[in-house]
């Protein structure tokens, strides 16, 4: 494999997508199927064995999958799908000429947010294959990609060659102020909707593979590691890639303890998981989203969240599953498993948690934390630089502070409200600023249909939310007039 600061041809593309196959006989492996995971009333074994340091000093310049912490490292980022699928969201890839280092496609058209409808083909695809009518039925949806590159302008160069018809207006005066418009602007994403490729319709967003990895590593937006906390299918991967995912995974475990109670569910878990990145999305202040969006998303993928966060949950010294039915062989796969966990509410260990956030969002939380506590600038500078674990030059273990212990143990109420504000403050001014940048790149037209199909999924989703509880109302009216048993007789 080439390192990331080297040029790529299309040709290489092919290498990219075998080179880092996991060791294992299918690509999809995760190291984490049903009989990998079978377990005792605490903790869960998995095939894949994580080095406990390897968050110490993360080496993020890798150019290597033999580099990696183990051989088996990262393996939960590989959602098992149907290979007829798969291979038809491969091919879609190389339709295009501009190499491609990391892809992933995501989002309803891959994993669905609903039960399951008629298998009737659907209208939304031109010349879908057979294998994507067949996962989609009737409820056929734009599949969407993020692409990782390296070089965003000779990316777009090559790719205005092929795809013009891809790009909007902007598109005409080059790939220098595209490539300028994706970096500068919003969160480093500059997305192409509503194209045909193979017969599918999709929506394919591109970044840089340093933006990509700063933001999984660093949560400077968490626009593109929010939507890597949720199940993918990556289709191309890359070792720096996965190394920084691990990272912005087990980060996103540790900021969901710090809202949760000591005891809670998977669902619970997940949901908070899974909610992150929503938080400051001002889309979901607006009837542009379906509110009920995350609560879909955990409901209909549980097992590929289990798949995703039960070998770092393993992991981490202070939480456990504690559940008797995680001794079923077969509970890795059972949707209707919700699985109870516990974590130690002890300061010192969560202090440990808050320590070992991502640089930036820490800083966030520092910050108001700062405020809150009224500590003066000069002892608030002092305490960040003793802090600093930026020097690549030596290991240092991230233990916390007696400061990130204080804010461990502060109120329930008074750390979920800080910990949420500083997400807000990471979330807004990105996904903000990227939602009109897409109005440029994407075009006044596609812009419309985006916010006509946004809006017709709210009021579906506040449909469904009506039916359902006037369904909840039916039942439990039925079951108060229900006759009881004659306890006398």
């Amino acid at each position: 494999m080439q390192a990331i600061g080297t040029p790529v041809s299309a040709s290489d593309n092919k290498k990219e997508e075998d080179t880092g196959a996991l060791s294992s006989s299918s690509s999809d492996a995760s190291g984490l199927k049903s009989s990998s995971l079978s377990s005792s009333s605490s903790t869960t074994t998995r095939q894949s064995s994580i080095p406990p340091d390897w968050e110490e000093n993360p080496d993020l310049s890798i150019s290597s999958f033999k580099q990696l912490p183990s051989s088996t490292f990262g393996y939960n980022q590989h959602m098992i799908i149907n290979d007829e699928f798969k291979e038809a969201l491969r091919q879609i890839l190389w339709q295009f000429r501009a190499p491609i280092r990391y892809a992933f496609a995501y989002g309803s058209g891959v994993f669905p947010q609903t039960a399951s409808g008629s298998k009737s083909p659907s209208t939304v695809h031109p010349h879908p294959s057979t294998a994507i009518s067949s996962m989609q039925g009737s409820q056929g949806k734009m599949i969407d990609f993020i692409f990782g590159v390296s070089y965003t302008q000779h990316w777009h160069s090559l790719n205005l060659q092929q795809h013009r018809d891809h790009y909007s207006a902007i598109g005409s005066l080059g790939s220098s102020l595209v490539s300028r418009v994706q970096d500068k602007y919003g969160a480093g994403v500059y997305f192409n909707p509503y194209v045909t490729v193979n017969g599918v319709l999709i929506k394919y967003g591109v970044v840089n593979l340093d933006t990509l990895c700063r933001d999984l590593s660093e949560w400077d937006t968490l626009y593109l590691a929010g939507r890597l906390h949720k199940p993918v299918k990556i289709l191309r991967d890359d070792p720096r890639v996965r190394l920084a995912n691990q990272i912005n995974l087990i980060s996103a475990v540790r900021t969901a303890l710090l809202l949760l109670p000591s005891d809670f569910t998977e669902q619970e878990l997940y949901g908070t998981i899974a909610g992150l990145s929503y938080l400051g999305d001002p889309r979901m202040a607006l009837p542009a989203e379906n509110q009920n969006k995350v609560a879909n998303i955990v409901k209909y993928q549980l097992p590929n969240f289990r798949r995703l966060y039960a070998p770092l949950i393993e992991n981490l010294p202070n939480v456990a599953f504690h559940d008797s039915r995680c001794n079923n062989s077969d509970w890795i796969d059972d949707p209707d498993t919700n699985a109870t966990l516990a974590q130690d509410m002890d300061p010192k260990k969560r202090g440990n948690m808050v320590r070992r956030l991502p640089r930036s969002f820490r800083s966030k939380l520092y910050y108001r934390y700062q405020s809150k506590f009224q500590i003066p600038q000069k002892e608030f500078d002092k305490m960040l630089e003793e802090s600093n674990d930026q020097d690549p030059t030596r290991v240092k273990k991230q233990q916390g502070s007696a400061f990130d212990q204080r804010v461990a143990g502060d109120a329930p109420e008074g750390l979920t409200k800080e910990v949420k504000r500083a997400i807000k403050s990471t979330v807004q001014w990105a996904s903000a600023t990227q939602s009109l940048k897409g109005i440029l790149t994407t075009g006044v037209a596609r812009s419309v249909r985006y916010v006509r199909e946004k809006i017709a999924k709210y009021r579906e989703g506040r449909r469904r939310e009506r039916e359902n509880g006037v369904k909840n109302k039916g039942e439990e009216k039925s079951s108060s007039e229900a006759p009881k048993s004659d306890e006398t007789s």
